[in-house]
């Protein structure tokens, strides 16, 4: 798969976004594929979880990495978090 092809969220099936990365992280890409489908079942249920292990209100979004494909979490402390790093091609 190429930068140009969109990744699927394996949650809800919404095709994911290109998120721009932010200065200084730890990754060594310059943007991570994330769900920003507010309706996803791994982003909804993330709000109780979060709440109940953590005691914070926060959630979380299926983010990708386009080298090695692997998934994880991109917390969030709110449904717009991340949203004004999307990058439209």
């Amino acid at each position: 798969m190429n930068d140009n092809e969109i990744e699927k969220c394996t949650h809800c099936g919404s095709q994911m976004k290109k998120w721009r990365v932010p200065d200084n992280s730890t990754w060594s890409t310059a943007f991570q594929w994330v769900c920003f489908n507010d309706e996803c079942p791994y982003f909804v249920r993330g709000w109780d979880h979060m709440m109940k292990t953590q005691n914070i209100k926060a959630s979380y979004r299926q983010k990708r990495d386009p080298e090695s494909k692997v998934n994880g979490p991109l917390p969030c402390w709110s449904s717009d978090a991340h949203k004004d790093q999307i990058i439209d091609d």
